[in-house]
């Protein structure tokens, strides 16, 4: 297949149109008339992956490998380290970021990982409603993320209303109206805040709570006549 048809099934899937102005989606290494033998699905990209695929493989990425303006390429620094082995086995890379959080990323998370019923889903944000002992809860979205630890900001004994963003949604606590607030890259000041604005939030981790990235996305690309192929990148962080 050529990269620009399937380019043309990934935009009736999630439009790059809706993609947030700072974001980089779409097309971001190769050409629309470049053909491909298959395709790969992963948050992310890293050496491994590169030197594994087969040539002229496409890449479909939730994080864009490209995110800002590059002012210089050298082969032993991030991203052009990546960027040139990509090149010289003609592979090909799309992402698919802000606007597939919004159609279906945080929706997948919050129904199919964790196992919430979805009362409202609008832009970034998923909610739901119901009664919960803050213990309990919390400890099952520990176990449904496979998170070794939660950072946890203030308390409730009862949550009645959750609220999530996959990713890094802190700068959205001033539109949550919900008892808990789960999202990921909280930072100290994130935690001030939502302690002086009386929100509990959890934070779930920017990798962990985007792991399904390509677990949402193959179902709607099970009838391409290329193999699509899910893999997972590696976390750079670990824990001790």
């Amino acid at each position: 297949m050529r990269v620009g048809e399937i380019l043309e099934l990934l935009d009736g899937i999630s439009p790059f149109e809706l993609q947030e102005s700072w974001d980089n989606s779409g097309l971001l290494l190769g050409e629309e008339s470049r053909e491909v033998s298959r395709i790969v699905l992963s948050v992310d990209i890293d050496e491994r992956m590169i030197d594994e695929a087969e040539e002229g493989t496409l890449f479909v990425l939730h994080h864009p490998l490209i995110f800002s303006g590059l002012k210089r390429l050298l082969w032993n620094e991030y991203p052009a380290n990546l960027l040139r082995k990509m090149i010289l086995k003609n592979h090909s890379l799309v992402a698919m970021h802000t606007n597939f959080d919004q159609t279906h990323l945080n929706r997948y998370v919050f129904e199919e990982v964790l196992g919430f019923d979805v009362a409202y889903c609008e832009g970034f944000v998923c909610m739901t409603e119901g009664d919960w002992e803050s213990g309990a809860l919390l400890k099952r979205i520990k176990e449904k993320l496979g998170l070794e630890r939660m950072r946890i900001v203030g308390n409730r004994e009862r949550i009645r209303s959750v609220a999530m963003t996959t990713g890094a949604g802190a700068s959205l606590m001033d539109d949550i109206d919900a008892d808990l607030f789960l999202t990921g890259d909280i930072k100290f000041h994130d935690g001030m805040k939502a302690l002086s604005k009386g929100l509990m939030m959890a934070d779930i981790g920017h990798f962990e709570s985007e792991k399904f990235f390509a677990e949402a996305l193959a179902p709607h690309l099970k009838n391409l006549p290329i193999p699509v192929i899910i893999a997972q990148s590696i976390n750079p962080f670990t824990y001790i």
